[in-house]
């Protein structure tokens, strides 16, 4: 009998070629326009100063981590205190500016078509009229928290979209002039007196629901406020007097402040139960001190 003996070939194939790596999968960042500094964490201050020396040269940052809208954004010349151009200092998200806690003494340039800016807890003295000369689109601007002691004539004065401002916790002694479409005013904890506001500082400014102007050194209620007021903050500063014509008008009985819904005024060396008639237009007493 024959030996049949069986001779198996092992063949293995070998690719010419190695496959191309799978895809790596791209983080998404979704911002909404108009978002708190606190809603952004930690981690993407990180990711955009990886590749920024601290001499401020040889920036070499991948557009994939720049928050912008607008690829112009790039050229925006560079801040007073560093060299870094402001959407690299800052964090720029399509309209909004957020330059919070950087250390900055001086307002950066902004990008033309910036509505929002949020520059608290920095260390700004001064607001100069050349600040927001060409910045007319701003809606929102927040300077909480810095050592503001002057704020240049005119400063505001062409922002005419401009609706909401707050300058508290600052240094400051007087108000600058407001632009005519402002809502709301926060300059609480500032050094402001009386004097410092002028007679027609609110007189105009038809839209203004909410002034602030608590722990300040103010001696009186400021004159003219006008009738959109719905809240009145006033608690803590100086005030000894008050008259039948600082809310009401003492030659119209039936006149009612509609809108006024809140007064703060305690802390105040007045004491309120002697001024009655001033009040005579409101729903609703003012917070205070009445014996």
């Amino acid at each position: 009998m024959e030996t049949l003996q069986a001779t198996f070939f092992l063949f293995v194939f070998v690719p010419l070629v190695n496959p191309a790596p799978p895809l790596q999968q791209e983080s998404l960042y979704e911002y909404d326009t108009d978002v708190s500094m606190g809603s952004l964490t930690q981690q993407d201050y990180e990711m955009q100063s990886k590749d920024i020396r601290k001499d401020g040269t040889n920036v070499s940052l991948d557009t994939s981590l720049i928050l912008q809208s607008d690829d112009s954004q790039l050229d925006v010349p560079p801040t007073k205190d560093t060299n870094l151009p402001t959407c690299l200092l800052c964090v720029c998200l399509s309209g909004s500016v957020y330059c919070e806690e950087i250390d900055i003494e001086a307002v950066p340039p902004l990008p033309k078509e910036t509505a929002y800016l949020y520059a608290r807890f920095n260390k700004i003295k001064r607001i100069a009229a050349s600040d927001f000369a060409d910045i007319t689109t701003l809606r929102r601007i927040d300077f909480s928290g810095n050592r503001i002691e002057e704020i240049e004539d005119g400063a505001f004065s062409k922002l005419l979209l401009l609706e909401e401002l707050s300058l508290a916790e600052n240094r400051l002694v007087k108000l600058p002039v407001l632009p005519p479409k402002l809502t709301s005013l926060n300059a609480n904890q500032n050094r402001i007196k009386s004097r410092g506001i002028k007679a027609n500082a609110f007189k105009k400014l038809t839209n203004l629901a909410y002034l602030y102007l608590g722990h300040n050194a103010l001696e009186s209620v400021p004159l003219n406020l006008p009738e959109s007021l719905r809240i009145l903050h006033l608690q803590y500063n100086n005030i000894t007097s008050i008259t039948d014509d600082t809310f009401c008008k003492s030659n119209n009985t039936r006149y009612i402040r509609t809108r006024m819904d809140e007064i703060r005024m305690e802390g105040n060396p007045i004491v309120l139960a002697k001024h009655v008639n001033a009040f005579s237009c409101l729903r609703m007493l003012p917070v205070g001190t009445y014996y």
